[in-house]
């Protein structure tokens, strides 16, 4: 059953190479590793060796704390949610700089 630090590599590492937008076999390939390696890490079967994550951070071009760093399914925030926050950021900063601009017309900056 794999720990808290391998399902966190797993998830790290499929995030970063999604972003990187590759395949799992090219990953595999440029960082002259099979592709079986690369899936089973991602699904928490295998324990890279030293040599192996680096040759992966390497080609992801990300250092290897990367792929232990916390990134609690809490933590992120769907489409809906990001969505609203916008819109408030949004009417806040309308409301802030409308109150600027105010300030500026009546001289009290």
């Amino acid at each position: 059953m794999p720990n808290e630090i391998q399902k966190r590599l797993a998830e790290n590492l499929k995030q970063i190479r999604k972003e990187k937008k590759m395949t799992q076999f090219e990953l595999a390939e440029k960082a002259d590793i099979s592709e079986a390696m690369i899936k089973s890490i991602e699904t928490c079967h295998s324990w890279p060796s030293e040599k192996t994550l680096f040759q992966i951070s390497n080609v992801l071009e990300k250092d290897i704390m990367n792929f232990f760093v916390p990134v609690p399914q809490s933590l992120k925030m769907k489409e809906e949610i990001k969505q609203k926050l916008k819109i408030t950021v949004k009417e806040n900063y309308k409301e802030y700089l409308k109150d600027i601009l105010e300030e500026i017309d009546y001289g009290q900056l």
